[in-house]
C-alpha cells in the first residue's frame, strides 16, 4: 500500500479587535424663501430638494468581490482594517496578559504588523475558497497551479517585496507528503482517488501567510482528512507563550493517531510523520529557526512573545516517515548568504536580477524564464 499523508495549516492571529461603521444622520433645515418681501411656502419643491440632497450624500456601499474574484482585497476593505481569523484566548498561567494594561499597549503597538498578516490572510482565505470551487478530477496540475497563483497576484495586488506570493505552490499527490509543484512541461493530471495537499502562501511586507489544505475528491479518505485537521486544531490550541514545542508536538500526536482509515477494505492507523514539522515564520524568512514537532520527544525550546508560526500536521497511513525524491522544483535563496564574488559582468547582472525578482520565493520554471529574459 503506498502512503498517503494530507496536511493542514492555520495562522494565529492576534487578540481580536472590532471595527464598525459609524453612519450620520444629516438634518437638513426647513427651506424658506422670500420674493419681493412674500413669503413662499413651497413644500413639494423642498422636499424634492431634500430628497436629492440626501441620495447624494448617502455613502457608497463597498464594493463586493467578483466571480471569479478580481478585485484587489484592499479595495473591498477601503478603511484599511482587515478581518481577524480564529481567536485562542490566553491559557493557565497567561491570562494576565488579558487584564494587564501595559500588555494590552503593547499589544495596540503591533497592530500594523497584524494588519498586514490580516491583509494577506484575507487574500489566502478568499483565494483557497474559490480553488476549493474550480477544483474537480481531470485538471492538469499546472494549469491548477498557475490559476492559483494569478488569482493570487490579482488579489493582493502584486508588487515586488512590498506584496506577493510568498512561496512555490505546492500540489502534492498521495505518497509525496510536501513540496512537490509541477515543472514546465509536467503532464500530471489530478484524479478522482488522489490525495492532494494544496500548499500556498502570500505576503504583504514580508509578513508570510503559510497556510494549506487537503483535497480528496473520493470520501474513502474522509477520516484521513479529519485526522489530520483535528490535530491541527489541537495543536493551536496547545500553542501559546512559553509553551514548550515538545509538548505541542506530543498533544498533536495523541489526536493524530487515535484516527483509523478504511482503504478498500483494510483499516490503517493514522500515524504523524515524524520527520516532518511546523516552523516559526519571521520577515521575509519562511522558516525562521524554530521546528515545532507533531510527535512527542521534542526539543524542550519555548514558544516566545512576539513570535510567529506554522502549525503543520502530516497524517500517514504508511510508516510515518518520509525521504527526499523525484526532480526538484522548490529553489530558495540561503537566508543569511553574504557577498558573492562574482567576477564575470554577467554572472553579476545574472544575481542581481534574480535578487530584485526575489529568488528565494521562486520555483524552478519562473527561474529558467527569468534567466532567459536576460539572454544568459
Amino acid at each position: 500500500m503506498e502512503e498517503v499523508s494530507a496536511d493542514i495549516r492555520v495562522e494565529v492571529g492576534a487578540p481580536e479587535l472590532s471595527s464598525e461603521a459609524s453612519s450620520k444622520v444629516v438634518q437638513e433645515e426647513e427651506l424658506e424663501g422670500k420674493v419681493d418681501g412674500l413669503s413662499l411656502d413651497e413644500p413639494q419643491e423642498a422636499a424634492k430638494k431634500k430628497k436629492k440632497k440626501s441620495k447624494s450624500k448617502k455613502k457608497k456601499e463597498p464594493p463586493q468581490q467578483t466571480d471569479p474574484p478580481s478585485i484587489p482585497v484592499a479595495e473591498l476593505f477601503a478603511s484599511g482594517e482587515f478581518p481577524e481569523g480564529e481567536i485562542q484566548e490566553y491559557k493557565d498561567d497567561n491570562l494576565w496578559r488579558t487584564t494587564s494594561e501595559e500588555k494590552r499597549e503593547l499589544e495596540r503597538l503591533e497592530k500594523p504588523i497584524y494588519n498586514s498578516v490580516r491583509q494577506a490572510a484575507e487574500v489566502h482565505r478568499q483565494v483557497r475558497k474559490y480553488i476549493r470551487q474550480i477544483l474537480k478530477p481531470g485538471m492538469l496540475m499546472t494549469d491548477l497551479c498557475e490559476t492559483l497563483e494569478n488569482t493570487v497576484r490579482k488579489l493582493i495586488s502584486e508588487n515586488g517585496l512590498q506584496a506577493g506570493i510568498a512561496f512555490p505552490t505546492g500540489c502534492s499527490l498521495n505518497w509525496v507528503a510536501a513540496h512537490w509543484t509541477p515543472n514546465t512541461g509536467d503532464k500530471t493530471v489530478l484524479q478522482y482517488d488522489d490525495v492532494m495537499k494544496l500548499d500556498f502562501g502570500t505576503h504583504i511586507d514580508g509578513r508570510i501567510v503559510d497556510c494549506a489544505f487537503t483535497v480528496a475528491f473520493n470520501p474513502m479518505f474522509n477520516p484521513l482528512l479529519e485526522a489530520s485537521r483535528e490535530a491541527t486544531n489541537t495543536g493551536i490550541k496547545e500553542a501559546g507563550i512559553d509553551v514548550r514545542l515538545c509538548d505541542v508536538g506530543a498533544a498533536i500526536q495523541e489526536v493524530m493517531e487515535s484516527y483509523e482509515v478504511e482503504i478498500n477494505g483494510k483499516v490503517f492507523q493514522v500515524k504523524s510523520i515524524r520527520n516532518l514539522n511546523g516552523h516559526s515564520i519571521g520577515p521575509y524568512q519562511i522558516h525562521a529557526g524554530k521546528s515545532v514537532p507533531i510527535v512527542k520527544g521534542g526539543e524542550q525550546t519555548k514558544m516566545e512573545e512576539g513570535e510567529f508560526y506554522a502549525i503543520e500536521t502530516f497524517g500517514s497511513t504508511g510508516k510515518g516517515y518520509v525521504r527526499e525524491d523525484l526532480e526538484c522544483s522548490h529553489y530558495m535563496k540561503n537566508f543569511d548568504v553574504g557577498h558573492i564574488p562574482l567576477r564575470l559582468p554577467r554572472a553579476k547582472n545574472c544575481w542581481q536580477q534574480l535578487i530584485k525578482i526575489s529568488l528565494h520565493w521562486l520555483s524552478a520554471d519562473v527561474i529558467w524564464i527569468a534567466l532567459e529574459k536576460l539572454n544568459i
